[in-house]
This record gives C-alpha cells, sequence and structure tokens, in this order.
C-alpha cells in the first residue's frame, strides 16, 4: 500500500529507467494483458535501455493486445525467456512508432525478430529475396518489405549493425524489392516481357550501397529488344514495364507504400525518355552530359532485370566517369552545384538540414565524390560507390590526410546515424532535425546519450557539423601542401603526378609551377612556413574560384616574398578573416590591381581593415597629398609622393571593386552594378583631382615660392568632369589662368603655360607608380589653339567662335583644382553656352546629330564588332551619352536637375521631368552601366584599357567573373551584353535620331 502523498517503489523506479510519464506507465503496466510481466525483474530494465521508453512500453501493450488469446501466452512466454528477442523488440518499440503500427496490424510478425542465427546477423540480397518470396501482389510485397525492415531497424538499435552496415542492409533490401517488383509487373504483362530486356541500373544511395530508411530509390531503365523484335515495340514493350515497376514501389496502398522510385536522373531528366538502349545512353552522355551527371554516374550499380545488359551498361559508362574531371571549369562546375543547392534550402530550414545544410552529408558526399573523379583516371582502387569506402580508399592511397579522413569518417558516421533514427520514427522521408523536446530526447538516447540527452545531441551534432564544414573543402588542398612538405612518420604523401592532376582540375594551366610556389611557400620548419601550411588550403579553394588561379598563386608567392619578414603580414592573414579571402580575390582576377599592390605590398593591410575598402573623399585625399609635396625637397620628389598617394587609392579603389563584384563566404556580391560603376567613377576623379593639385602645388612652390603671378585653375571635362573615370581613362582638361593685379600679361602666360608644362612632365616621369596623363584636346581650337588661356580670352573665343560640339562638350566642365573662384567664374562663363536660353535651335540639333553620324562611321577602330565597342558601338557609352547631352542643351534652361555634368544624374532627371519614359530611362541606364563595367573590367583583367571584350579565353572568363557570370558562360555574357545595348540602341534611334 502506498503511504498518501508518497510516490510508489514503482513509481520512482519508473523515473530512475527513463520514463517521461510514470503515472501513464504504471498504468499501463497494471494492464491484464501484461500480468505475467509486470513482476519480470528484467522488464524495466530492457524498457529503460531503450530510446523511448514510454514509446516502448505504449507499443507493447498495443502488441500484447493484438495477440489473439492462444497467441498471447506464448508471445509473453518468449518475451520473457529470450533475452536476444526482448531487446530487439522492445528496441524497435521504442524508436519507431510506425514499425509499431505494422506490428499491431501484423501481430504474428514479432516472430520474425526470434531468430538468431548467423545468416540472421548479416542478411544479403539473397535472404532477402526469400523474406519476399511469396508476395503476390503489391500489399503483400509491402508487408513482407516492413517484416524485413523490422530485423535490419532490430540489428541497428541493438548495436549488432553499424550505420554502414545498416545502410548496406537497407540497399539490399530495395536491391530484392526491385527485383519482386519487376517479377510482379512481369507476370503482369507477359506479352511486354517477352518482347525485351530490361535492365534496372540503381544510382544514387541505393547504387553506393547506403541507402536510409526511407529515401527515393534512384534508378535508370535500360533496355534492348529480344533477338527479332522491333526495337520502338520493344521499347515501349520496356516503357510499360519499368511505368508498373514504379508504380508497384510507389503508389499508396492500405499498407501504405515502399518508397518512390526516382528515374530523373536518367538522360534529359523528366524530359527524356523512361526507356533507353544502351547505344543511346551512350550517345547522350558523349554529347550532351553535364558534369553532374558522371558524378551521378560514380554509384551506377545494376540491380534488377537483365544482368547481361546491367553490366554492359556499366562497363560502357565506367570510362567516361573518370575522364570526367578533364572537362573544362570540372571543379567549379561541381562546387557551384553544391552551393546551389544550399541556396535553395528555405532559410528556416538551413540550420536544422542534416543532409543539405552546411556541414551536413552532401559537403561530405561532394568532397569525397569530387577527389574519387580526379584521382580515379590513375587509381582503380578509388571506385567504389560508397562514401566510407571511398574516404577510406582516399586515405589509404594519400590522397586526404590520415587524420582528416578519420575526421570526417566518425563526422559522417554521426550525421548518417542521426538521419536513420530520425526517419525510423514514423518511417517518413526527411533530413531535419526535429525541434521539440521529446523528439530530441529519443534521439539523443537512441544514440546512446543518456546523461541529458538534449543538450548533449545538439553539442555532438554541432561539433560534428562544425569539423564537416572546416574539412570539406581544405581535405581536396592540404594534401597538396603535404606532397612538398615533410610528413611525419606513417603519412602517405600525394604523388607530384597526383598532385598535378588536382592541381589541373582545379583550373591551374601550369600545375608544375604552382607545385614550385607551394614548395617555396610552405616547405620548412619556420613559424612562417607553419602559418602558410595553415593559409593555404584554404587560399588554394579561393584561387581556384578565380579565372586565373596561376596567377592567384604566383602573386601570393611575389607579395609573400616581399612582405614574409614583416611581423604584421601573416599575422594579418591568420587572424583578420576577411584579409585572407579579399587577398585572394584580389590577385586572381586579373593584373591590374596585383601589379598596384607588388609595387608597394604593404598596402595589403588595407584588406584586413573594415573601413580600409572605403574611398577617401576629395578632402581628405588633397590634405594628404598637399601635406606630403609641402614635406618634400624637390618638385619630383614631391609629385613622386603625391603618385604614390594615388596608386595606393587605385588599389583600394580597384580591390573594394573586386571584392563587392565576386562576393566573399561572408557577404554576397553586390547586386547594383551601378552603385558600384559610381563608387569607381567618384573614387578614381577624386584621387586624379587631388594628385593634379599635388603636382599644381610642387611646379608652382619649385619656381615661384607660394604664390603664382597668375590666378590658375585645372577645369575637368569628359569624363574627369562627369566623375565617371575608369581605371584606365586619361584625365581630359582646360587650363583657364588670370593675370594678378600688376602683373604684365605676357609674364603672365609664359608662368601659365610654364606651370602646365612642368606640371605634365611630372606626372608622366617614368616611376613605379603608373603615370596620369592629361588631354587638353578639347580646348578652343583644338591642338593648334594655345594651351592655356586666360578668362577673357576664353569668353571672347566662345562669344565668336564656338562651334556647337563645344558647347556641348562643356556640359562636362567642372573645376578640378587650382584657384576655386576662378573656377567658379568659369563656370558662369560658359553656363549660357552649354544650357541656351529658349533650348537649341533645329539647326544646332541637326547639326550634333550629323557629327554623331560622322563619329559612327569613322571613329570605330576597323575590323571592331560594333555590337561590342563599349564606347562607340551600338548602344553603348556614347549613344547614351549624346542622347543625354542632347535633352541637356535642349532643356537645361528651363530645368535645373538636368545642369549636372554627371551622364546618371542627368539622366535620371530627364526622366524625372518627363523628357523620357520610365521604361526608356531604365534601358539606358542599364546599357551605360553595362558599357562602363565592360571597360572597367578590361583594364582590371588586363591591365591596359580596352573598349571591348578580349579574346584570350583567361581574360574573357575573368572578365565573365567580375560582371557575375559563372565559370563557362561567358557566351552567355556576350549575348546578354548584345541584348541590352540593342535594346539600348533602340531608344537612341527614338530619342536621338527622332527615328
Amino acid at each position: 500500500m502506498t503511504v498518501p502523498g508518497r510516490r510508489s517503489s514503482t513509481f520512482s523506479r519508473l523515473l530512475r529507467h527513463g520514463f517521461t510519464d510514470p503515472s501513464a506507465a504504471e498504468r499501463l503496466l497494471d494492464l491484464p494483458e501484461l500480468a505475467a510481466l509486470r513482476d519480470d525483474p528484467v522488464l524495466l530494465d530492457a524498457l529503460g535501455a531503450t530510446a523511448d521508453p514510454d514509446l516502448a512500453l505504449r507499443g507493447l501493450v498495443r502488441l500484447a493486445e493484438a495477440q489473439s488469446d492462444t497467441e498471447r501466452g506464448t508471445f509473453i512466454t518468449t518475451l520473457l525467456s529470450a533475452k536476444p528477442f526482448r531487446d530487439r523488440l522492445l528496441g524497435v518499440l521504442g524508436a519507431s512508432e510506425a514499425l509499431a503500427d505494422h506490428l499491431v496490424r501484423h501481430p504474428r510478425d514479432w516472430e520474425t525478430l526470434v531468430t538468431y542465427e548467423a545468416v540472421d546477423l548479416h542478411p544479403g540480397v539473397t535472404e532477402f529475396e526469400h523474406g519476399l518470396a511469396e508476395a503476390s501482389d503489391p500489399v503483400a510485397l509491402r508487408v513482407a518489405y516492413r517484416r524485413c525492415l523490422l530485423g535490419i531497424a532490430a540489428r541497428d538499435v541493438c548495436g549488432t549493425t553499424d550505420v554502414a552496415q545498416t545502410a548496406a542492409e537497407l540497399a539490399d533490401l530495395a536491391t530484392a524489392t526491385l527485383r519482386a517488383a519487376l517479377a510482379l509487373a512481369r507476370a503482369a504483362e507477359p506479352a511486354d516481357a517477352a518482347q525485351c530486356r530490361l535492365s534496372v541500373i540503381a544510382m544514387g544511395k541505393c547504387g553506393g550501397h547506403e541507402l536510409n530508411y526511407v529515401s527515393d530509390v534512384d534508378v535508370i531503365f535500360v533496355g534492348e529488344p529480344v533477338e527479332g523484335a522491333d526495337e520502338a515495340k520493344a521499347l515501349q514493350a520496356a516503357t510499360r514495364l519499368a511505368s508498373h515497376l514504379m508504380r508497384i514501389c510507389s503508389e499508396t496502398t492500405v499498407e501504405g507504400t515502399i518508397w518512390p522510385v526516382d528515374a530523373n536522373l536518367r538522360p534529359e531528366g523528366r524530359n527524356g525518355p523512361l526507356v533507353r538502349t544502351l547505344s543511346s545512353h551512350l550517345a547522350y552522355y558523349q554529347r550532351w552530359a553535364k558534369t553532374w551527371e558522371f558524378q551521378a554516374l560514380l554509384k551506377a550499380r545494376p540491380v534488377a532485370g537483365d544482368p547481361e545488359l546491367g553490366s554492359a551498361y556499366v562497363d560502357a559508362v565506367s570510362p567516361m566517369v573518370w575522364q570526367a574531371a578533364e572537362r573544362e571549369n570540372f571543379v567549379t562546375d561541381v562546387q557551384a552545384m553544391r552551393r546551389r543547392v544550399v541556396d535553395n534550402i528555405p532559410v528556416d530550414r538551413v540550420d536544422r538540414e542534416l543532409k543539405l545544410g552546411p556541414g551536413g552529408l552532401r559537403d561530405v558526399e561532394f568532397a569525397v565524390q569530387l577527389l574519387q573523379l580526379v584521382h580515379g583516371r590513375s587509381d582503380a582502387t578509388l571506385h567504389s560507390g560508397s562514401t566510407l569506402d571511398a574516404l577510406a580508399a582516399l586515405a589509404a592511397g594519400g590522397y586526404v590526410g590520415r587524420a582528416d579522413a578519420a575526421q570526417l569518417d566518425e563526422a559522417y558516421r554521426f550525421l548518417r546515424a542521426m538521419e536513420h533514427r530520425i526517419q525510423l520514427y514514423r518511417l517518413r522521408r526527411t533530413h531535419l532535425v526535429p525541434e521539440g523536446e521529446e523528439d530530441l530526447r529519443r534521439l539523443g538516447r537512441s544514440l546512446g546519450l543518456r546523461t541529458d540527452p538534449v543538450a548533449a545531441l545538439n553539442k555532438e551534432w554541432k561539433r560534428h557539423a562544425s569539423v564537416v564544414r572546416r574539412l570539406h573543402e581544405k581535405i581536396f588542398y592540404r594534401p597538396l601542401l603535404d606532397a612538398v612538405a615533410q610528413l611525419a612518420p606513417g603519412e602517405t604523401r600525394l604523388s607530384p603526378k597526383a598532385a598535378g592532376q588536382r592541381l589541373e582540375a582545379l583550373g591551374y594551366a601550369d600545375p608544375a609551377a604552382a607545385l614550385r610556389h607551394l614548395e617555396a611557400l610552405a616547405s620548412g620548419v619556420s613559424r612562417k612556413a607553419a602559418i602558410q601550411r595553415t593559409l593555404l588550403p584554404v587560399l588554394l579553394g579561393w584561387f581556384a574560384d578565380s579565372a586565373d588561379p596561376d596567377a592567384g598563386l604566383l602573386g601570393f608567392r611575389r607579395v609573400s616574398d616581399a612582405l614574409g619578414k614583416t611581423p604584421w603580414y601573416l599575422r594579418l592573414l591568420r587572424d583578420e578573416g576577411a584579409a585572407a579571402e579579399n587577398l585572394a580575390r584580389v590577385l586572381s582576377a586579373g593584373r591590374l590591381a596585383p601589379d598596384l599592390l607588388l609595387r608597394a605590398p604593404e598596402a595589403v593591410a588595407i584588406l584586413g581593415d573594415p573601413e580600409g575598402l572605403r574611398p577617401r573623399g576629395r578632402d581628405h585625399l588633397e590634405q594628404e597629398v598637399l601635406a606630403a609635396v609641402g614635406r618634400a625637397d624637390d618638385a619630383e620628389q614631391a609629385v613622386a609622393a603625391a603618385r604614390g598617394v594615388r596608386r595606393r587609392e587605385l588599389f583600394r579603389t580597384a580591390a573594394a571593386d573586386l571584392i563587392d563584384s565576386y562576393g566573399t563566404e561572408d557577404s554576397p556580391r553586390t547586386s547594383d552594378p551601378g552603385a558600384l560603376v559610381d563608387r569607381v567613377g567618384e573614387a578614381v576623379t577624386d584621387l586624379n583631382a587631388a594628385t593634379i593639385a599635388g603636382a599644381l602645388r610642387a611646379a608652382v612652390r619649385a619656381e615661384w615660392g607660394d604664390e603664382l603671378p597668375t590666378r590658375f585653375a585645372v577645369i575637368g571635362m569628359g569624363r574627369f568632369g562627369g566623375h565617371e573615370l575608369g581605371y584606365g581613362s586619361d584625365a581630359d582638361v582646360l587650363f583657364v589662368h588670370e593675370p594678378r593685379e600688376g602683373v604684365d600679361e605676357q609674364e603672365a602666360a609664359r608662368a601659365a603655360n610654364r606651370v602646365v608644362t612642368e606640371m605634365r612632365r611630372l606626372l608622366q616621369v617614368p616611376t613605379t607608380d603608373p603615370p596620369l596623363l592629361i588631354d587638353a584636346d578639347l580646348r578652343p581650337e583644338g591642338r593648334s589653339g594655345p594651351l592655356v588661356r586666360t578668362l577673357a580670352s576664353y569668353g571672347a573665343y566662345y562669344r565668336r567662335w564656338s562651334l556647337v560640339w563645344e558647347s556641348q562638350a562643356l556640359l562636362r566642365a567642372a573645376p578640378m583644382a587650382g584657384d576655386p573662384d576662378l573656377g567658379r567664374r568659369f563656370i558662369e562663363l560658359i553656363d549660357p553656352l552649354r544650357y541656351p536660353a529658349e533650348g537649341l535651335g533645329e539647326e544646332a540639333v541637326r547639326e550634333i546629330r550629323r557629327l554623331k553620324a560622322r563619329m559612327e562611321s569613322e571613329r570605330l577602330p576597323r575590323g571592331a564588332d560594333p555590337t561590342l565597342h563599349a564606347k562607340l558601338g551600338r548602344g553603348g557609352l556614347s549613344d547614351v551619352e549624346w542622347t543625354v547631352q542632347l535633352l541637356q542643351m535642349r532643356h537645361g534652361w528651363a530645368e535645373p536637375g538636368l545642369r549636372t555634368t554627371r551622364t546618371r544624374a542627368a539622366l535620371f532627371a530627364a526622366h524625372a521631368a518627363g523628357l523620357i519614359p520610365t521604361e526608356e530611362a531604365q534601358t539606358l541606364d542599364e546599357a551605360w552601366v553595362l558599357a562602363t563595367r565592360v571597360r572597367n573590367a578590361v583594364m582590371l583583367v588586363r591591365g591596359r584599357p580596352g573598349d571591348t571584350f578580349p579574346s584570350e579565353p583567361r581574360e574573357l572568363a575573368a572578365v565573365g567573373r567580375y560582371l557575375g557570370y559563372a565559370p563557362g558562360h561567358v557566351g552567355e555574357m556576350v549575348d546578354d551584353y548584345r541584348r541590352i545595348t540593342r535594346r539600348a540602341r533602340a531608344v537612341v534611334d527614338e530619342l536621338f535620331y527622332g527615328a
């Protein structure tokens, strides 16, 4: 008798044995069906050993109640007397509600768990075929399948088999089931069966002998006519048989379903025929197949139907699988596919996604398959469909470090065990870790985590996922370093041939040179070499994710050689997460940024500062430049300092542009290309203006001290005045002066001309820094006119001689350096010319149109493709700018927003004023931004200016990456450019030419 207010001893024992609802458990144990078990001393121990004692007890009660009166005694007696049976049955009941449901529907199936012979411990396809042999229809097949599944689950939850053996048994059961389903289909359609040979090829996890409890079974069907049969009719018959097989396995009946049979990995996927002949398969793979299709064929295995045809299929496709790594962009294709999988996971699920999420099962599988495909060309030991077997073979061959392989093996086994137990509970296809406390507790206990199972499960899961995230890409690169480094005793080295294969697969054009760079960077026992060995596996991956990995690695070696002895360099790359990736992006994206960096490698520090990539403003730059000029001993030293600032700022601008265009692991690529164009244009304009201001100060100070005999201003023109300079642009300018009071005009003119001559010389003196070319050809009378004029002279010329094209050119005029008051008065002088009162007359409009038409026919370089020339081609910069400038000259007098030197700002103002419809404005803006980015990309990639896409494949690919196109998509980039600029030209024809 229990004292009121005190718990019974049974209640306390139930709590100690892991029951979460002891009161309910007490009531269940008191039921008459369990009367014989109630006092059994080992029953509670057996229940407490299960994943969910409450669930196991409820299932036991249901199963006992389902027994007939005559059978119940036998069931209870067996449960009491046979410990192996008791552990198996209760283990299944405590882990799987779905299998408990099956046992209740089929009360005699518990007997399958009683047998405990050697063959029963490790059954294969033959044993499973025997278990399914009596199934004569789809419903009976489902019952027999579940009966076999009971045994697999029992061995799994009791620890008789490990996770790899369980997965292999599930694959063997699937094989036997496919054979039984095909036999049922043949029996139902004997005429079809007589016409054709049909083979079922298992793919995916079934093919790899590593199936889940509930998973699609991926297959490919191969068919051939029997001798003398018509091929077309035979294929139709084979298709009917294959479809019937799929329905037998997939359709829901009173006994539920088995699993979906998925044939979407076949050639052309869902759009292709369900069954093909062997020759049709081969023709497709030889001509049309994508990289991922060969990756999928790694696991191809004939499992049902005609064995000779199945073997012929695998023998025929196998050589193609092991040549896949020779395909262009092989590694990037595989990695891009992996990224697409992650990107498609709903945000609210990504942290619970066990299979597809970062650090999940798919990361291990992709990494292993990638290495298999690269090295399986020359090493047949890697030809395995099983992830764990392949991983072991990779470690044995030295393709993966042993410690890394051991960690991945452990993590993969743990994650697969989690996946198995999650699916086993309700026999539902899912890869999501549950959120409920009860579910997590059951899951943790099922994995042997009995002390605080929820916390322990989360800790172990996160630990293993972290290992996978850290290693899944590094294992591809780290052995490359081991190939050139000293290894610990017992470690196996990657051979030079294998290292070369791997580098070649990564996209390195000169694997031998890459290995020499790695040896120079990572060999030895110094602390510097140790840090490099830590950094390089990650850096190699980032270099590989570019159009020119060779250039990235070479640049990194040169920067490291230059800065290797500075204490901060490697520490910056190791400790500042963004710095190393930013450096990798910059070094492998083209020539300009690395060239700028290598002239002063200490600028790499910019890449580790969160604010380091932000452009400095005009005032800040001018202050720094003028201070440096003031400290210099002579004019050449002064301008050398100013050009040094310009070089550093050019690098800062180019690095920020590249990093934002490529994106990094922590921040995606910028989605607004117009913002990138504006930022580059503003930054390059500011730094060029500051450099010119410094050159002007240096030239004046060298001869005249603090004050020139004449006021002097530099007026920016063209892209310089429009704040739209690119990396390779000259600085178009006008020079204006005004003699100071009491100074002779001729003396003032001589001083102004000497200053201009000296400025241009200083800015072009050969040094390690890039020159700044000043172009004054837009001045009155062009090259025939004086280089410098007084403000009054400009006024007289413009009043008397100015042509309409000169007024158009003045739309871009803006003061850039020198006397600000003189610059302001120059702008006041020219405003009536560029924004004429009441707008342009018709004759002037016709003249501008004639000039534009003549320029199109005369200035385009011979042989250039007019559809791809960014400056002068169809819908390019010139088309858009002349259209906008015509609107400015016609309407600027009435619309203040049009009075700007910037093309995009004027275009937006014209739209706001109702002068351009929304769609046309967007079309012009898109084309102008794209053409500007193409010019910037060409300069970044080639290190010299250009107006057309490069012809060299690597350079073209690098331009594509900068513009946001994945490897292998340069054709799409060129097509997009033509399409966008074609639409822009249609708008130009309408708005500019009035067509």
